[in-house]
């Protein structure tokens, strides 16, 4: 990796002021006092190598996103993406791309393939700085040597029941391995026989030698090495033993110089285990100082989604959904599939801030960030969903004009549409009531309403067919009323309508996505597959202004009184394109969702 000015970032959405928080604090304080100036970045002693650095600006700092490459990003993913690029962005310094790759029995490169498209769709750049935990196996190896060596590590052949056993609990302490004390020539022929594949995966592994009766269970002797004969996918045969993540990923923070490794909560227990590694490898001399500093921060917990690998693996496999992509699901491909934006993303992780404390974060909060980003960027359209039939009498069977119809009301520089008018017109089904309750403005017999960019029409009556079903509603249209010219505004009325031309509209595929879960906490008081929304999914033939057959796959609209709509990335084909329902304009579960 080159350590060269980086490029100019990518400009971004304007999002709130950065809020102060505790890692900004300790950054902030790292530039000022100089802790990084004047060291030659490495990581190691010796001479530098290319992918791991050169001089680095004392002004800078270097932050990591290392997802494991065994499965495909969540939202909890997008916080933690935003937050290390984001911080690296403000502060002119870099964030690396890195893969923790240390278990090859679950990674794929379609999973790597994958979340380096999220990362991007999510607006950031790694530039140069692509990293692996593989890039860094023989260095793990010479470091576990070194171990070895210098007393702080010994192979165990234990079963995996007896390590489990013998590590105590938290009220009682652990006991030594009867190999605990084996001497270090015995231990470093061992390991290297492992390396060599020369021992059945199980038969033993290298632990670190640290504190049996630690009150930190961490330290009680944690393994740091395995046998797994598995094919990995980027170093194929070469190794036949692995490093665990929690002794690669202090390795690898160092070697490429991270300046503050930010962590989620659940590490804050690995911590000590992070310092104590990095001082007895800097202690030999394999590694350089200042050494990174790892802090942590609270996950990301969210109302009305599952974040488990394990419980999405599930809805994916027993085909509660459709696949990974699913609209539905809380992975970053099915939110681009919904029509979710990165802005909104990066507007909600700026919102909903960092802290120490573990707090729930209502799904609204992300609905909101979504819908104020669409609002602004969203061209609207209309959309009839459950269309029935209006039919304007007194218009002329053979006469077309064309209304004219904003494409955005706050931005005029975005010009008018043509929305073509005709005898017949679409409208929605709600838009007529036969005995309407009263404060109901829109269609009953008698009534006038205005169609919207168009005419005030009056109401005459409806047909139905044999069964007694609605097939049509009547009106007469007041050809001095049509939007937009003199006098147009005379007759007062309450309601106004959205409709299309039947004549021109055509029928499309439109999807009404919800949340996927019916409670707020699904699995808390029940079994989470028994917390699902039946009705996250329904499937409606729409029928659609003219212009929108034009859609190209992901382009945003906001359909008129319904909620913003993106066409399908997957499904939509040239003048056939098909829709999902992003977010509604308002929040209807506020009041109304069970708070369980």
């Amino acid at each position: 990796m080159s350590d060269s000015p980086p490029a100019p970032a990518k400009k971004r959405a304007p999002q709130l002021p950065s809020a102060s928080n505790f890692i900004r604090t300790a950054i902030e304080a790292d530039l000022a006092s100089g802790k990084y100036a004047g060291r030659t970045w490495g990581g190691r002693p010796g001479p530098a190598k290319t992918h791991l650095g050169a001089p680095q600006d004392p002004a800078r700092i270097r932050t990591r996103f290392p997802p494991e490459p065994n499965g495909y990003l969540h939202i909890g993913h997008a916080k933690s993406i935003c937050l290390n690029f984001g911080l690296a962005q403000d502060y002119g310094g870099v964030c690396h791309m890195r893969f923790d790759d240390t278990n090859p029995e679950k990674e794929e490169q379609e999973y790597v393939n994958s979340i380096l498209e999220a990362v991007k769709w999510l607006g950031f750049d790694w530039g140069e700085h692509l990293c692996h935990a593989s890039d860094y196996f023989d260095f793990m190896y010479e470091a576990a040597e070194h171990l070895i060596h210098s007393g702080h590590a010994y192979v165990d052949q234990q079963t995996a029941e007896e390590m489990r056993v013998n590590r105590g609990t938290l009220a009682e302490p652990g006991r030594d391995s009867p190999w605990r004390n084996r001497p270090p020539e015995e231990s470093l022929r061992l390991m290297r026989e492992m390396r060599d594949g020369e021992h059945a995966e199980g038969s033993m592994v290298l632990r670190a030698r640290i504190d049996m009766a630690s009150p930190n269970i961490n330290l009680r002797d944690p393994v740091i090495y395995r046998i797994r004969k598995a094919t990995h996918h980027r170093t194929g045969d070469k190794w036949c033993i692995y490093p665990m993540y929690t002794y690669a990923h202090p390795i690898e923070d160092a070697l490429e110089n991270i300046t503050h490794s930010l962590c989620t909560l659940e590490f804050e227990d690995q911590r000590p285990f992070y310092d104590w590694l990095l001082e007895r490898l800097a202690e030999g001399g394999l590694l350089l100082r200042p050494l990174p500093q790892q802090i942590e921060f609270a996950r990301l917990n969210l109302t009305y989604v599952v974040l488990s690998k394990r419980r999405l693996i599930q809805l994916v496999e027993e085909g509660h959904v459709e696949g990974w992509d699913d609209p539905r699901m809380p992975t970053l491909v099915g939110a681009r599939r919904r029509g979710y934006t990165p802005e909104g993303f990066r507007l909600f992780a700026e919102r909903i801030g960092v802290s120490k404390a573990d707090s729930w974060i209502e799904y609204s909060v992300l609905e909101d960030c979504m819908r104020e980003h669409l609002n602004e960027t969203a061209q609207r359209r209309i959309a009839v969903l459950d269309p029935i039939r209006l039919v304007i009498d007194n218009y002329p069977a053979d006469k077309e004009e064309e209304c004219l119809a904003p494409n955005h009301p706050q931005k005029p520089e975005l010009g008018r549409r043509v929305v073509p008018l005709s005898r017949e017109l679409w409208i929605e089904r709600d838009d007529f009531m036969e005995n309407p309750p009263k404060g109901y403005f829109r269609l009953f017999p008698g009534n006038s309403v205005r169609l919207r960019y168009g005419y005030v029409v009056k109401c005459t009556g409806c047909e139905k067919d044999a069964q007694g079903n609605l097939v049509a509603v009547h009106c007469e249209y007041d050809p001095q009323t049509r939007s937009g010219t003199p006098g147009a505004e005379k007759v007062k009325v309450k309601g106004n309508i959205h409709w299309v031309s039947a004549k021109h509209a055509y029928a499309a595929e439109v999807r009404l996505y919800d949340r996927l879960f019916k409670v707020a906490n699904p699995g808390n008081e029940r079994y989470f597959l028994e917390d699902l929304n039946r009705e996250s999914k329904k499937i409606v033939t729409a029928q659609l202004e003219p212009v929108l057959k034009e859609a190209r796959p992901e382009e945003r609209f906001q359909f008129e009184r319904h909620g913003y709509f993106v066409a399908d990335l997957r499904d939509s084909k040239p003048q056939r394109p098909v829709f999902n329902r992003a977010v509604s304009l308002r929040d209807s579960w506020s009041a109304t969702a069970p708070r369980k």
